[in-house]
């Protein structure tokens, strides 16, 4: 039933048509809809709207693996910077990690989820998860579960750490510090990995998965089995089986911001992001050249995902969202999306920046429908523009 709403925020002249192609979709959604919409071209921001009770432009959500994108762009500039060698092995920076039939894996092949280490036996408790080099520690002594770099399958909850690790060892500090100090200070990002607690205010707690019946039967189905590999890599099999939806409650999670997937932020920060990685952003140049932009979006893993059981397509630690729509995305796009709905890519080729969240979970975990109207409705109007 449609209803009446408010979408607040601003648009740039030309981009009008986004406006009206949001206030449409909110019209249409559940009256607790909340959500941000936020996008820049060529570095400048040209669309900034929300809409929802209680929403406002500046508020904070769980973003789930949206903020693996935030992890892989300092894998990127380490690479750029001659840090990091892709095609060394990861014993190089991490010799622990050889165990159990591992030596032989590179770093690019672990950054497109070849690595065959999507969790432990075990599995893991909740404060282990909000702890990168816990994690690392414990996959280091795993034994993985294909032989890696023959399949793939997507690392959901631990890609981050395993990445982190390598950063750590080559470096001495952790992505989420990297991050901080190269990305996210310099240019004033509303995305966090670790939120601080002056910010604790601005954070708007996930609203949970409202499935169908139907829909609720096909997660079933895909949660059967306890020791499935889905299972092991989603930690549902661990003595403390870890709710997605749940997993922003916790303080720790958000305080600590495990690259995989505790980021907490706003469309503005996603976006903002991109921006600044493909392009200049307030007079700063971008933060990767377009040789490592490229690199990071290439695909390198494409087909049946072992984990998802879908088709999937990866760059390295990127997901290759040119492939995601194909129909109006230029090759060589990339991003990341977040099981509660969020998305945010950069589109090199039309200089396209996208950010958005939501508050409610959607169904199926990752980026939500909707995102490929809006994305659409951005992407005409920059080129329209020019």
């Amino acid at each position: 039933m449609t209803r009446d709403i408010t979408v607040r925020g601003t648009v740039a002249e030309g981009y009008e048509a986004v406006r009206e192609e949001f206030t449409a979709l909110v019209a249409g959604e559940r009256e607790d809809y909340e959500g941000q919409l936020c996008a820049y071209v060529h570095g400048r921001q040209v669309v900034d709207l929300w809409a929802g009770d209680g929403a406002a432009g500046d508020a904070l959500y769980g973003v789930y693996s949206a903020g693996k994108g935030a992890a892989h762009l300092v894998a990127a500039l380490l690479a750029q910077d001659g840090t990091l060698e892709l095609d060394r092995k990861v014993t190089y920076y991490w010799p622990e990690f050889g165990a159990e039939g591992k030596c032989g894996l590179t770093l690019r092949d672990l950054l497109a989820h070849r690595a065959g280490l999507v969790g432990t036996d075990a599995g893991f408790t909740r404060a282990e998860l909000a702890d990168d080099r816990v994690i690392a520690e414990h996959l280091a002594d795993q034994r993985p579960f294909w032989r890696p770099g023959a399949a793939f399958g997507y690392h959901a909850l631990v890609i981050g750490a395993l990445t982190g690790e390598v950063v750590r060892r080559a470096t001495g500090r952790t992505v989420q510090e990297l991050y901080e100090d190269r990305i996210r200070a310099p240019y004033a990002l509303d995305l966090h990995l670790g939120l601080p607690a002056v910010e604790e205010s601005r954070f708007r707690p996930v609203q949970p998965l409202l499935p169908t019946p139907e829909q609720r039967a096909a997660l079933d189905a895909l949660r059967s089995g306890p020791h499935t590999l889905s299972a092991i890599a989603f930690n549902r099999h661990a003595d403390e089986p870890t709710e997605l939806e749940r997993l922003h409650d916790d303080p720790l999670i958000r305080a600590k911001g495990p690259a995989s997937v505790g980021a907490v932020g706003s469309a503005r920060g996603l976006a903002r992001m991109y921006a600044a990685m493909i392009g200049e952003v307030d007079g700063k140049a971008p933060l990767l050249k377009p040789d490592t932009v490229a690199e990071f979006g290439r695909i390198h893993s494409v087909g049946y995902d072992l984990v998802t059981r879908t088709h999937k397509t990866f760059g390295l630690g990127f997901q290759a969202t040119a492939d995601l729509w194909y129909s109006f995305l230029g090759a060589g796009a990339l991003g990341h999306s977040g099981a509660c709905g969020a998305q945010a890519f950069a589109d090199p080729r039309s200089g396209l920046a996208y950010g958005y969240t939501r508050r409610r979970f959607v169904f199926p975990y990752g980026a939500a429908p909707e995102n490929a109207r809006l994305a659409r409705a951005v992407h005409r109007a920059a080129l329209a523009v020019g």
